[in-house]
């Protein structure tokens, strides 16, 4: 959720969050209006009142997107659904991918039964050697196949972990539990690498996101406690500065400032 317009309250020092007050011949902003009250623990009664913008947003989120490029072949949640880590949420069709696929566990199969084949055999010259019938060129020789066989065997199974690792491109999981917040395909589109197709987010907990000037971000530190008030629900909740950027050279003078709610 974005709840924009967020006060920032510190005593000796005020932050104001304001975006867009104005609403002549604009229609109405319906997002929520917030104050955050920064209580340090040696507050001074001198202080003035400091706007900044800012917004509510999940400490946790995920644009989740593809490494291949493939169509939409089936889009398992919507907007809204609940999903836990590992759910799959949508698949893309990669002919390339999932033909490798079927031949990777062919040449298993094909090395495994080779392997079994071997193995036997192996099995028996060794006990043959040990009772001297046979010689040491026949036990060299099934030696040599029995290590084939098995380096064989572990290079299919090898192959089989890089396509299930590129499996993961074509049959995509959340990567933690959260909520669906967004959609930004549906199926039969065309997914290209880097796409956003999809955000999850986790509602276990949120945080204010603010920019602050450069002329009062050192009034603000980490973990200073905070008291955020949701105004349309008159409800306060208790937070914590969790980050202060120590730059603002690629934001227009403005720090960046986040604070969890707790």
């Amino acid at each position: 959720m974005n709840l924009r317009n967020i006060l920032l309250v510190i005593p000796a020092l005020t932050l104001l969050a304001a975006c867009g007050d104005s609403n002549q011949g604009k229609p109405v902003d319906d997002t929520t209006a917030i104050l955050v009250k920064v209580s340090p623990m040696s507050p001074s009664k001198s202080g003035a009142t400091l706007y900044a913008s800012g917004t509510i947003e999940a400490v946790q989120s995920a644009n989740i997107s593809t490494r291949i490029m493939g169509f939409v072949q089936r889009l398992r949640v919507k907007p809204g659904d609940k999903v836990r880590k590992g759910t799959v949420l949508i698949e893309i069709n990669n002919a390339d991918i999932t033909a490798k696929r079927a031949q990777v566990r062919a040449n298993i199969l094909a090395a495994e039964a080779a392997f079994a084949n071997v193995e036997k055999d192996y099995g028996r010259y060794k006990a043959r050697f040990g009772a001297q019938s046979a010689s040491q060129k026949e036990m060299d020789d099934i030696s040599a196949q029995y290590q084939m066989a098995k380096a064989k065997l572990e290079a299919a199974r090898q192959m089989e972990q890089e396509v299930e690792a590129q499996m993961n491109y074509v049959r995509i999981k959340s990567p933690f539990n959260g909520v669906v917040t967004n959609t930004f395909v549906k199926e039969g589109d065309l997914a290209n690498p880097g796409m956003p197709l999809l955000e999850v987010e986790s509602p276990d907990q949120f945080q204010v996101v603010a920019m602050v000037p450069e002329s009062d971000i050192s009034k603000i530190t980490q973990d200073m406690t905070v008291n955020v008030h949701l105004k349309t629900l008159d409800q306060w909740l208790s937070g914590r500065v969790s980050e202060v950027s120590s730059s603002s050279k690629n934001t227009g003078g403005q720090y960046l400032v986040k604070v969890i709610l707790e």
